[in-house]
């Protein structure tokens, strides 16, 4: 008896750390962002894009147009490229735009993999943390040059940016000079402002002092380089809403209210865009302030509670 039940339980085991490991591994993942994803009807494919020694897989969704199209790269948050991040490309793309959201963890993942190839959300956390500023931009640059690039574009190009992407958003309408415009959610503005050519639009949330209270010192750094900078809180939301806001989980009002809000009023500044500024440097060119941002680069946490926007 003892000789058929340890081989049994021994099996047991092995089965059950089969099945326990990757349920540990897909805590952080976002299946309803998955679901929605796997439904839309929009052609969806994976790119690789080559700048140096470096290749940084992208994802690319394209809308259903019958003329050419502006392209918009999106910066991911500081939890990678995940499920959400490709279905807000997606949402976008829904729009009439060429989306290219890169996975700026390519390459940094287990086996040279990138943000699905990571054991937990703190371990993505800590590796986008960790990417070399200069690196990101380079890696911005590539989705850019490659989206203008495609027989479907139209010239325009515009930046977004979620939470650490934010940030970065704002960080590459400093290096890049052929941008139609700059869309920064909750994310710092850069040390240095006066290079920046197109017009930088911000959209915060009323419960985020950590970030909120940069908003005055960048709106003043901004107005005194005689820049276009229009900031947009929303009041009684939390950061991150716009990954709150969609999440059927998250029971926060204020969060779906500046969702909604906050969408409305990115697709409406999209829509608006004019051609891409004249500039002294050819497109795709580095400032002498390309990644210098600052400000606080924290975890893009659920939120909190939004009605109504302030300016």
């Amino acid at each position: 008896m003892k000789l058929t039940t340890l081989p049994l339980l021994k099996t047991l085991a092995v089965s059950l750390l089969t099945f326990t490991l990757p349920a540990a591994s897909s805590l952080h993942a976002q299946d309803w962002a998955k679901a929605r994803l796997d439904a839309s009807p929009r052609h969806h494919e994976y790119v690789p894009l080559k700048h140096g020694d470096r290749t940084v897989q992208a994802f690319v969704v394209y809308p259903e147009v019958k003329s050419k199209a502006p392209v918009v790269v999106l910066i991911h948050e500081i939890f990678g490229l995940s499920d959400w991040a490709k279905e807000m490309a997606d949402e976008l793309a829904a729009q009439g735009f060429i989306v290219i959201a890169p996975d700026l963890l390519s390459g940094f993942g287990t086996g040279g993999g990138g943000s699905s190839e990571f054991p937990s959300q703190d371990a993505t956390v800590k590796a986008v943390s960790g990417l070399n500023p200069d690196g990101v931009i380079a890696d911005l640059d590539a989705a850019a040059d490659y989206g203008k690039s495609l027989p479907a574009a139209n010239g325009k190009l515009a930046v977004v940016g979620f939470c650490w992407g934010g940030g970065k958003s704002f960080a590459f309408a400093t290096h890049r000079r052929d941008l139609s415009a700059a869309f920064v959610f909750y994310g710092p503005g850069p040390a240095d402002v006066t290079s920046i050519t197109a017009p930088v639009y911000g959209f915060y949330a009323g419960n985020d002092a950590r970030i909120g209270a940069t908003v005055p010192a960048t709106t003043d750094a901004m107005k005194a380089a005689g820049k276009k900078f229009e900031p947009v809180t929303y009041d009684g939301a939390g950061h991150g809403f716009m990954r709150a806001g969609e999440d059927p989980t998250n029971t926060v009002p204020g969060n779906k209210t500046a969702r909604e809000q906050g969408f409305e009023r990115l697709v409406k500044l999209l829509h608006e865009m004019q051609s891409a500024p004249k500039a002294s440097l050819s497109a795709g060119q580095p400032s002498t302030t390309a990644g210098k941002a600052s400000g606080p680069h924290a975890l893009c946490h659920g939120a909190s509670t939004a009605t109504g926007a302030s300016m």
